[in-house]
């Protein structure tokens, strides 16, 4: 027979103890859900069914007795750190849910400065790491605009991607260990070594898996020198978005590995350039990154790139800085947009997909006139593209 409520709260003060077993009203309808309903929440609408209570857990050891508890009793978990998730991956679709909260499990276990490699807990923020590594002349290269909040669990979980993909790669690229626990309580580790002869590489079978199959409670990243002083930023503007992506596509190709690679259209572009871009301009930016020589050899060679197309215009470089030094969403950003949302009921949406070069701008020009067509209210839409790869790259219609 299912427990109740009042049975599934008890069990966990058991485990955990009273004050870590979170049951009011107002956190559990906010930990109902994520920012995919970021209008509701911002207004008090709650429609998801309500968790039992959200289990603090601060070790490894609680994670496994809380989810071996609910492997038994057959009740839902929904695993959850940083909860900056935005695709409704951390609603609690099911009544009387455990919510799993990894935010106590805050520690950086090792920064490995020797074998360029640091290891943390599943609640430890991206942005305390990526502090810490600086410290010591190191970055993880992972730099998601989430990442003042989001938490290494989640990043993990959701196969994140950063702002430095093109060089640095996603999160799966960088992701040398873990630790995991599974329904039912059993821990595993998988070690950290640089490669895997034998397969399946079972790291990716927790990499992405979004708290469905296990809880990631311990992360090993890679790490990389960090040269700030050596950033090289460039912008071009033009009209025509194919341009822009032919471009892209020739950096790719020649083998240049830019930390930064965008493609804005005039919409989009707007919101951030319209300082000095025209309304009817697209933006190509890139940042080159590294030690001197690499970071000189690549800026140098997309300037050739870009160079074969006449109808590219530069812009300052300078101009390029201050947008990026504006990317990431801290709490301070969070609470400003929340207070635009609440005054104008107008809400930002994003959705990506990724095509190969034959593909990109079919897709693009396709799609932006049939979401007008079939989608009421708009207020906004256009497009950029963020993570290039060799053999195609992304887009983003927001």
């Amino acid at each position: 027979m299912s427990l109740n409520r009042a049975e599934i709260v008890e069990h966990l003060r058991q485990i955990l103890g009273a004050e870590r077993v979170i049951t009011d009203e107002q956190t559990l309808r906010q930990s109902s859900i994520d920012n995919f309903r970021k209008l509701q929440n911002i207004f008090g609408v709650y429609t998801m069914p309500v968790p039992a209570a959200v289990a603090m857990v601060s070790s490894t050891q609680e994670a496994a007795a809380v989810l071996a508890f609910a492997d038994e009793h057959h009740v839902n978990v929904v695993a959850r750190t940083g909860g900056t998730a935005t695709e409704g991956g951390l609603e609690t679709p099911v009544e009387n849910s455990i919510v799993l909260d990894g935010s106590l499990m805050n520690q950086i276990l090792s920064i490995d400065a020797y074998n360029m490699q640091a290891t943390a807990q599943c609640g430890v923020p991206l942005q305390l790491l990526e502090d810490r590594a600086r410290e010591l002349g190191l970055t993880t290269g992972h730099s998601p605009q989430s990442k003042p909040i989001a938490s290494m669990g989640g990043l993990v979980a959701t196969r994140s991607i950063g702002q430095f993909s093109t060089l640095y790669g996603g999160i799966e690229d960088m992701v040398v260990g873990c630790e995991v626990v599974f329904p039912g309580g059993q821990v595993s580790r998988i070690k950290n070594v640089p490669r895997r002869a034998a397969g399946p590489d079972i790291r990716h079978i927790v990499i992405g898996n979004e708290g469905a199959l296990c809880f990631i409670s311990e992360v090993t990243v890679k790490l990389f020198p960090y040269m700030p002083e050596n950033n090289i930023f460039m912008g071009w503007t033009l009209k025509d978005m194919k341009v822009g992506f032919e471009v892209l596509r020739e950096v790719m190709v020649a083998g240049y590995k830019p930390s930064v690679a965008r493609l804005y259209d005039p919409e989009d572009g707007q919101l951030h350039f319209s300082h000095f871009a025209a309304p009817d301009d697209c933006i190509v930016l890139f940042m080159a990154e590294g030690n001197a020589g690499i970071s000189k050899a690549t800026a140098e060679g997309i300037a050739e790139i870009v160079a074969r197309h006449p109808e590219c215009q530069p812009v300052e470089s300078q101009l390029i800085a201050e947008w990026f030094d504006d990317l990431v969403w801290g709490p301070d950003k969070v609470a400003r947009e929340d207070e635009r949302i609440r005054t104008t009921r107008n809400v930002n949406r994003t959705t990506e997909i990724s095509a190969d070069w034959s593909s990109i701008n079919a897709i693009y020009e396709a799609a932006l006139p049939r979401i007008r067509s079939e989608i009421r209210g708009i207020t906004l839409l256009g497009g950029h593209s963020s993570h290039s790869y060799i053999n195609g790259t992304n887009m983003y219609f927001n």
